[in-house]
């Protein structure tokens, strides 16, 4: 049985994927990309429909579901997270300028010590939050939620300045994903 709930096959889901101990992972480009290279690839290998999202400094959240020939979202976020997370600590282990290293490869080997599932290190927490869309209002309470992260953090004063998020695809402007636009 999966790890991850999405009833309706079909539905769009908000989910937050949130790194153990809220670790602030994603102060650091290289490990954003990470998370963006994998989310392009889901979209174009695994059926994964993105609407909305947003990366924070220790989470991201998502507005997504999956094409009629993807795979279900189950799967796509398993992969996507067991991807992320080996791939974000292989790059934290090989990065010698990274100051917070050791503090980090300690909290994501002590998180999966405590995880039978894990064999060495736990990135992500077990769950995902998530939750579904299934009505116009709430899409757009969780896309203004999404958007507005980054303001409300004293990151920007407007959303679309903000690199790392869909607001810049909503207010225009070209982001960094390919997304299918909640109208």
């Amino acid at each position: 049985m999966s790890a991850y709930k999405f009833n309706d096959p079909d539905g769009i889901y908000f989910v937050t994927f949130t790194v153990v101990e809220w670790v602030d992972i994603f102060t650091r480009s290289e490990y954003k990309r990470i998370v963006l290279e994998s989310l392009r690839f889901c979209q174009k290998e695994k059926g994964l429909e993105i609407y909305g999202w947003v990366i924070m400094s220790n989470h991201l959240h998502l507005i997504i579901s999956r094409a009629a020939s993807g795979q279900t979202l189950s799967d796509i976020v398993r992969d996507f997270k067991k991807f992320t997370s080996s791939k974000i600590i292989e790059a934290i282990e090989k990065n010698k300028c990274e100051s917070r290293r050791n503090w980090m490869l300690w909290i994501f080997s002590s998180a999966g010590k405590k995880n039978r599932n894990n064999t060495n290190y736990q990135f992500w927490k077990q769950d995902n939050h998530a939750e579904h869309l299934m009505s116009n209002k709430f899409m757009d309470q969780k896309l203004n939620y999404i958007h507005m992260n980054p303001v409300n953090a004293d990151m920007v004063d407007e959303p679309e300045e903000y690199r790392y998020s869909s607001a810049r695809d909503y207010s225009g402007k070209k982001g960094l994903l390919s997304l299918k636009m909640i109208e």
